[in-house]
């Protein structure tokens, strides 16, 4: 019984909505709630009460702006970056090292020999402008050229550049090209340029250089990586330097090591690549004290005598520090180390924390980068800085041209490019494309730098050159006879300079307290409020809304009952009209009513007959026995 008197109640309390008008409503918010514009509105007279409502206006402007900045603010996603200095033990780096040439000539020569001749008659076109010895070109396989042919430009009129072939005399030139006799300039009067033709030979690009040896260095590379695409990975490693004969000495400590103590892996730029300290099947190893005498001690035998003339201008060691199983991306990030010096490396460590979603863009494990890392077969962490590019740069080779590039990990059943079974492929090696995979992936939250500081010194010195080459020699090949020479030997010291570290940490620059004190602030100085005015707000919000539902709903109603009644000329009588009209109080005969010409009831009806009268509808009131409902929305009865 007393949940249903309840809920009679509040089902009639909520028929009768607030019970106040608007205006009514207004005053008493303004009467009642604790900010002191509104109540100065109210009490004070006409004047004080303009000045009151403009002052009240004006200030809430003011609270509604500052909160939109502050609330922009912190929606920017801001942070603010620490900087904080550690002490400890710490991981060595991992250490890789590569030669500067990728193959040794003497194992590769049988594959560049026709590449080799026709780079030597180049040279010689570009040297020698005059064609003496044009029969000496007969002998030249000029497949390779007739693909990727390299032209002098001359500009001597930029309207109209003359495009002269260097070999137009003795094989099928383009027919946009002149043939090389009786051109009017050399290497030094026109730009030297790659022509890229493609659907054969109808469209034709130019890659022009500013010097003539970058343009052949280019082109040489160019036609070695579709060469080297076409060999079999095994054979290419067979075909570089070996970590034993790379590396002549190895000391970490006070512990001998070895070419054993490295992993190798195959890079296309440098050949053979050798890890020490990766972390893959082995711990970390730790480093107990700053100091050279502490760091990892290396001397490498670059073998410069047998580097690939055409494909390698550089001599000395490619080397990167890096942390543990990571992907060593040593053409990017590595630096060399030149060949009869000793260069030492001294390192600091750098740590970055960054925050994840929404502050940034960075991922924790690439997991939730929308493109396959191509290096997760070496089992490494991710990397934005190359892992996420190269794999998309590769994914887009492999849509438009059908094929990988040389230079990346290949996907599973896919094949690198060459000219022989994809003749347009280096046409389609868009650098714009990198920009569309800088959008894709993101940066890792979690990364360590090491910094470098490097020192180099002549090594070894003239008074010690002799006996030092005489015993690495012996070591390397049980010989007296002095096989090494300064120009290939490098000597690395790579040590930490100090175990101090830095973290450099990533945090929130706005959080939500920041948010709400500021909010609160300008509120309470604005307009003299606190959050329980907010609610106050709020509560007459919802009272002018419950108002306005009841007053439609009201609305609605009334306009449905004045649809029905205009069906009707005069609103219909009522029950106690009705009765009133044939109510009879004396008994009296009614009064016939007829017309004055004819003297008879219309419709010739008969005189009604008197008798008693109905009870007075009107009166009667039906109530609940169990339940009355008092006016003043007491208790029910």
């Amino acid at each position: 019984m007393h949940v249903k008197k309840y809920l009679l109640k509040g089902l009639h309390r909520l028929q009768k909505g607030p019970g106040y008008t608007y205006k009514e409503l207004l005053v008493w918010y303004c009467d009642n709630t604790n900010t002191h514009g509104p109540k100065r509105i109210i009490c004070e007279g006409p004047k004080k009460k303009a000045m009151w409502f403009l002052l009240t206006l004006l200030f809430a402007a003011l609270v509604c702006w500052q909160w939109g900045i502050f609330i922009r603010t912190y929606l920017s996603w801001e942070v603010s970056v620490s900087l904080s200095v550690g002490f400890k033990t710490m991981d060595f780096p991992a250490v890789t090292i590569c030669n500067a040439s990728p193959f040794q000539y003497s194992k590769v020569r049988h594959l560049l020999k026709d590449l080799d001749e026709l780079m030597d008659a180049v040279l010689e076109r570009i040297l020698a402008p005059e064609p003496s010895h044009a029969n000496a070109t007969e002998a030249l396989n000029f497949t390779i050229w007739n693909h990727t042919p390299l032209v002098l430009i001359d500009e001597q009129n930029p309207h109209k550049p003359v495009v002269l072939d260097l070999f137009g005399d003795n094989h099928n030139s383009s027919a946009s090209s002149s043939p090389a006799p009786g051109r009017t300039c050399d290497a030094q009067g026109c730009k030297v340029a790659m022509r890229l033709c493609s659907l054969n030979g109808t469209v034709c690009t130019f890659r022009n250089f500013t010097s003539a040896t970058q343009a052949v260095m280019e082109w040489y590379v160019l036609q070695a990586t579709n060469i080297f695409s076409q060999v079999p990975r095994q054979e290419l490693v067979a075909m570089s330097y070996p970590g034993e004969q790379l590396i002549l000495a190895c000391l970490f400590g006070a512990e001998p090591c070895s070419h054993r103590n490295f992993t190798s892996i195959f890079h296309p730029d440098y050949g053979n690549c050798h890890i020490f300290n990766w972390g893959m099947t082995e711990k970390a190893l730790p480093s107990s004290n700053p100091g050279a005498e502490f760091g990892l001690k290396l001397i490498l035998d670059i073998g410069q005598e047998d580097y690939v003339p055409f494909l390698t201008s550089t001599a000395g060691a490619r080397l990167l520090l890096h942390e543990q199983r990571s992907y060593p991306f040593i053409k990017e990030e590595g630096i060399y180390a030149m060949s009869g010096t000793e260069t030492s490396i001294g390192v600091l460590v750098d740590r970055l924390e960054r925050k994840g979603e929404p502050y940034s863009r960075c991922t924790k494990n690439g997991s939730d980068v929308p493109i396959p890392n191509l290096y997760s077969d070496h089992n490494t962490t991710y990397s934005i800085q190359q892992a996420c590019i190269h794999s998309c740069f590769q994914d887009h080779m492999i849509r438009n041209c059908s094929c990988g590039h040389y230079l990346y990990p290949l996907p599973r059943g896919e094949k690198y490019c060459n000219n022989q079974d994809f003749p347009d492929w280096d046409l389609r090696i868009n650098v714009a494309q990198r920009e569309t995979c800088i959008n894709l992936c993101k940066e890792s939250c979690n990364d360590t730098q090491y910094k470098m500081t490097i020192s180099m010194a002549e090594w070894p010195s003239e008074a010690s050159e002799d006996w030092i080459l005489h015993v690495l020699s012996q070591e390397r090949d049980q010989s007296t006879n002095i096989t090494l020479s300064r120009k290939g030997i490098v000597k690395l010291n790579i040590y930490f300079q100090e175990f101090n570290y830095r973290t450099i940490e990533e945090s929130a620059a706005n959080n939500i307290v920041w948010l709400l004190s500021n909010l609160g602030g300008q509120f309470g100085f604005w307009m003299g409020g606190s959050v329980l005015c907010l609610i106050e707000f709020g509560e007459i919000i919802i009272d002018f809304v419950w108002i306005t539902v009841i007053k439609l709903v009201a609305f609605s109603k009334s306009l449905q009952r004045r649809r029905a009644q205009a069906h009707y000329a005069s609103p219909p009588p009522t029950v106690a009209e009705l009765v009133e009209a044939h109510t009879n109080f004396g008994f009296q005969p009614d009064v016939i009513s007829h017309s004055p010409t004819t003297g008879t009831y219309p419709d010739e009806q008969p005189v009604p007959i008197p008798g008693t009268p109905p009870p007075n509808y009107d009166s009667l009131r039906l109530q609940p026995l169990d339940v009355v409902e008092s006016d003043n929305e007491g208790d029910a009865i």
